[in-house]
């Protein structure tokens, strides 16, 4: 038994502190700060999504109740609610990003070797967004409709582990094709997108960096047959073929030529039309590709449900991707913690048992022990039978 370390203080322990530190210098973070440092402050943030406190006053009632173990949790003091308030407006969120992103990496070499569910060598990943809903009143710094605002959160999701290998954060205006000109593109990974990001320039850029892309064709788009393979139409396909663009512009944007696979699905009887320009691996894997793209909608789906990003502490945009970010670092962070101490209980568990045990001293693996243990029945033999006749 840890009697030292509560378990918040023990999943803190796999922060790279000294990495922080040189990322809150470099962006003078703590410049003139006197009461909560940015350190602390993720602390905090980090303490309100494990333990799913909605509001500054929840956050400074819940601390006030168990104000002395916050030592053991590297907390120095309990901040007031407009010292929050004001560190959330005016530490820079991108300390944040770049912790977050530094833990990203961390996650991806130890997931590195997670299956698939694709028996495949190559790095995949599955690019989408989803929009977080807002006030305009509120947030009137990210208009999406007229009487709407919104955030966007554009994910690349590495389907290894189900680690976002990367996230931007716009207002809901931006639409998502437009993400495609800030990805970090990988020389033979595969992208897997719907057909919101059907942009055949941006395609034949990220062709042209010799990685590979899978998606889904329009109803209307313009090309003929080149050359059509043979498929076995048992397996629900329809057509395996080699096409050519024919529109002015399309043909232009996109020279070369795509590969078009059309698929039946067995079960629901629907029509799925992929393109990709990858033209050696069987047609069946390029389906069971884009089916996996369906693991990135799940994780905004858990994210939305576990973690506190449909509720905000701040209106201010600083404040909202702060937020986020910490976020994102928090739910990096257990996935490194539950890698690392090789535990099997599922992130879900592991949240569910931080929110209501953070305070505890014990270690993280005994609290997530998760064996069914029984109670030896007490010895009956000198029980007198009341029913004996």
């Amino acid at each position: 038994m840890n009697a030292g370390k509560t378990l918040f203080a023990q999943v803190m322990d796999f922060v790279p502190w000294k990495t922080f530190g040189r990322i809150i210098e470099r962006h003078r973070g703590d410049t003139g700060v006197r009461t909560l440092s940015c350190t602390e402050l993720f602390r905090i943030m980090a303490f309100a999504q494990l333990t799913w406190r909605e509001s500054l006053r929840d956050i400074e009632a819940c601390l006030t109740a168990n104000q002395s173990k916050l030592f053991h949790m590297g907390m120095r003091h309990i901040p007031a609610r407009s010292t929050l308030a004001d560190a959330l407006n005016s530490r820079d969120w991108r300390i944040y990003h770049a912790l977050a992103m530094r833990l990203i990496d961390r996650a991806r070499r130890l997931y590195a070797q997670e299956p698939m569910g694709v028996d495949l060598d190559a790095t995949v990943y599955a690019l989408d967004s989803t929009t977080i809903d807002l006030c305009l009143g509120l947030f009137d710094w990210a208009p999406f409709r007229s009487t709407r605002a919104a955030v966007k959160m554009h994910t690349l999701l590495d389907l290894r582990g189900a680690i976002p290998a990367f996230i931007h954060i716009s207002d809901g205006k931006m639409h998502d094709v437009h993400v495609l000109d800030m990805l970090p593109i990988e020389a033979g990974a595969f992208y897997i997108m719907d057909r919101g990001y059907l942009d055949f320039s941006r395609l034949y850029t990220m062709h042209q960096c010799a990685a590979f892309f899978v998606t889904r064709a329009k109803s209307n788009m313009n090309a003929r047959r080149v050359y059509s393979a043979p498929v076995d139409r048992t397996t629900g396909l329809v057509c395996d073929q080699t096409i050519a663009l024919n529109g002015h512009y399309a043909s232009k944007d996109y020279p070369e030529h795509l590969r078009r696979i059309k698929f039946k699905d067995p079960q629901t009887g629907k029509v799925l039309v992929f393109l990709t320009n990858n033209m050696t691996l069987p047609a069946l894997t390029i389906t069971a590709l884009y089916k996996n793209r369906w693991q990135v909608e799940l994780f905004f789906k858990w994210i939305k449900q576990h973690l506190r990003i449909k509720k905000f502490l701040g209106t201010s945009e600083n404040a909202v991707k702060t937020q986020i970010w910490c976020a994102v670092a928090t739910y990096v962070l257990i996935a490194i913690v539950k890698k690392e101490l090789q535990l099997k209980a599922s992130l879900y568990t592991f949240l569910q048992i931080l929110s209501v045990s953070v305070f505890e001293k014990t270690s993280v693996s005994c609290a997530l022990q998760t064996d069914a243990y029984t109670t030896a029945p007490p010895d009956c033999a000198k029980q007198l039978n009341l029913f004996t006749f």
